[in-house]
């Protein structure tokens, strides 16, 4: 399976980097994600609950990530077992691109799953995933908005702005932030893809 997207961040490259870095980030954010704990230089420990129609699944997973180029991006690779339900790997790239006073994640997964997830069908699948993927943005999004606030707006400011301003988080992210919230996009594509 593959899914390729690209999501604005109102956020800054380097808060993007660093967010997408943070186990706890990543854990609250990733749809079913009940642990995130770093095993190792670029190395990550992962049990995520899915359920995709009538398959529920718990995965245990290992991620790990190559080719960083902070604060650009990187590479993930990804291996999760979920005992009777199946398995699902792959691979992901994640890229940070400033724009604006924001910057722009954009991902590319291509992931393959085995045993009755695989049985589910590609429409639930792809359907679940893309859910997902909505699913961890509006987290990330409202978890950037918590901890970067956009500032005050002057009550005698025009309507025009508050819409701006409430838009998803879009604004350039710290290297770090970004693989670490690419790393959590791309757990939670891969779960999503391996138990569609």
């Amino acid at each position: 399976m593959d899914m390729q997207g690209s999501r604005q961040l109102a956020v800054t490259q380097q808060q993007a980097w660093e967010a997408l870095n943070d186990p706890e980030v990543l854990k609250v954010c990733i749809p079913g994600c009940e642990k995130i704990e770093a095993t190792g230089e670029n190395q990550y420990a992962v049990t995520n609950a899915i359920k995709i129609g009538p398959v529920s699944a718990r995965f245990n997973g290992k991620i790990k990530l190559t080719d960083i180029d902070a604060p650009n991006g990187y590479s993930l690779l990804f291996d999760g077992q979920a005992g009777a339900a199946g398995f699902g790997k792959g691979t992901a790239k994640v890229t940070l691109v400033p724009q604006g006073e924001g910057c722009e994640l954009g991902y590319t997964v291509n992931a393959q799953v085995g045993g009755k997830i695989a049985q589910v069908g590609q429409r639930l699948i792809d359907g679940v995933a893309k859910s997902m993927a909505e699913d961890f943005f509006k987290r990330f999004d409202e978890e950037m908005q918590r901890r970067y606030p956009p500032p005050a707006v002057p009550e005698d400011s025009t309507a025009s702005t508050s819409p701006a301003d409430a838009q998803p988080a879009s604004k350039a992210v710290p290297w770090w932030v970004w693989v670490a919230a690419a790393a959590v996009i791309a757990v939670g594509y891969m779960f999503m893809k391996d138990l569609g």
